[in-house]
C-alpha cells in the first residue's frame, strides 16, 4: 500500500492538469530505506507528447545529485495519461526505476473522471496497489 498525503495528491493532480494535454511526469522522494514519501518534485517532460514522458536528463542529474546529497531517494514515480485511462502502458513498464518504486498515474483523459492509481512493476508486469490518502 502507498500511503501520501492529500497535499501531494492535490500537487500532482495540479501538475497533470497544468501539463495536459501533454503527459506531466515528476517524483515523490523521501528518506533513503523508508518507503515514506515526502517531498513532491515535478520533473520537465522533455519529449513534450501526449502519449509518454521522458525526464530532462539535466534536471534528473540535478535531483539525483540533490538526493544522495539529503540521503533521499524516489518512493514514487508519477506521470500523466491525456488520452486514456490511469493503466501502465508497455513504455511506462520500460520506465521502471526498481521493484520497490511506486508508481502513480493521473488520467486527465476528457473522456473518464479523474483517476489515480498507483502500481509495482514486478517482473515486467504492473500489480495494482491500495493509496491511502491520509491529512
Amino acid at each position: 500500500m502507498l500511503v501520501l498525503t492529500q497535499s501531494q495528491i492535490d500537487a500532482i493532480v495540479a501538475h497533470a492538469r497544468q501539463e495536459h494535454p501533454l503527459e506531466a511526469c515528476g517524483l515523490i522522494v523521501g528518506p533513503a530505506g523508508s518507503d515514506i514519501p515526502s517531498a513532491v518534485i515535478p520533473m520537465r517532460n522533455i519529449a513534450e507528447s501526449e502519449v509518454y514522458f521522458r525526464f530532462d536528463s539535466k534536471q534528473q542529474l540535478q535531483v539525483w545529485r540533490q538526493m544522495e546529497e539529503e540521503g533521499s531517494e524516489p518512493i514514487v514515480l508519477y506521470h500523466s495519461h491525456s488520452g486514456s485511462r490511469a493503466y501502465p502502458s508497455r513504455e511506462d513498464l520500460a520506465f521502471s526505476l526498481t521493484p520497490h518504486t511506486h508508481h502513480v498515474i493521473v488520467s486527465t483523459s476528457p473522456d473518464s473522471y479523474l483517476e489515480v492509481r498507483s502500481f509495482r512493476y514486478l517482473e515486467g508486469r504492473p500489480v495494482e496497489e491500495n493509496i491511502k490518502i491520509i491529512q
